[in-house]
């Protein structure tokens, strides 16, 4: 008994709110002009038993995005991020913050170089007759940054590349390499001269 007649309280001071609201009138919401005026709408809230409310729960029918295979994930000895660029200040920014990534997701970095860069020079004669000498040079410098990453799985491989090919500045260039582990199949698990040298044995 006691559940229904706090309940009644409860709606008995919801409906004594509303209607006193209500009798102020459209003059009490002017009267500071600093507040905004708001329509209030006039409920009528009516008088049930707590028996009569139904609870019931909701369960979705969509299906999970998480799909759990039985398949191994497959295992990289190493993953080999090669990158290039014309201006050397972007792939600075670049590998730092592809090694920042590496760091933040646990993944092991072995090794971070720069191979040396390649310059192509291109030379364009500008007087064809009297001043055959004079002549001028334009190169293009093309730099390189290599980040080595080793012991990763499929999955995690997976989200790395993918995270840092999607924030890939302008101009810049992306060259992948996987070396993969793999079992050793069972034909060459035990040595083929095994069985030989039993049979080249001299019969006693």
């Amino acid at each position: 008994m006691a559940a229904p007649v706090a309940l009644r309280r409860q709606l008995f001071s919801l409906a004594r709110i509303f209607t006193g609201i209500s009798h102020l009138g459209p003059g009490a919401s002017g009267t500071c002009s600093g507040h905004r005026k708001y329509n209030i709408i006039r409920s009528h809230l009516p008088l049930t038993s707590s028996t009569s409310f139904h609870t019931s729960t909701v369960f979705s029918s969509t299906p999970s995005a998480i799909t759990v295979t039985e398949e191994p994930d497959a295992l990289f000895q190493r993953v080999s991020v090669l990158v290039k660029g014309h201006d050397r200040a972007v792939l600075d920014s670049y590998e730092f913050f592809a090694t920042m990534a590496a760091k933040e997701l646990g993944i092991n970095i072995s090794k971070v170089y720069e191979p040396p860069k390649e310059i192509d020079r291109l030379t364009l004669l500008k007087s064809v007759h009297i001043f055959k000498k004079h002549r001028v040079q334009y190169e293009m410098r093309t730099h390189y940054r290599c980040i080595e990453l080793s012991h990763l799985t499929g999955c995690t491989a997976q989200a790395y590349l993918e995270y840092i090919q999607r924030n890939l500045p302008e101009g810049v260039a992306m060259e992948v390499t996987k070396t993969a582990m793999e079992k050793v199949p069972d034909h060459i698990l035990e040595p083929m001269w095994k069985d030989d040298t039993i049979d080249d044995k001299p019969s006693q």
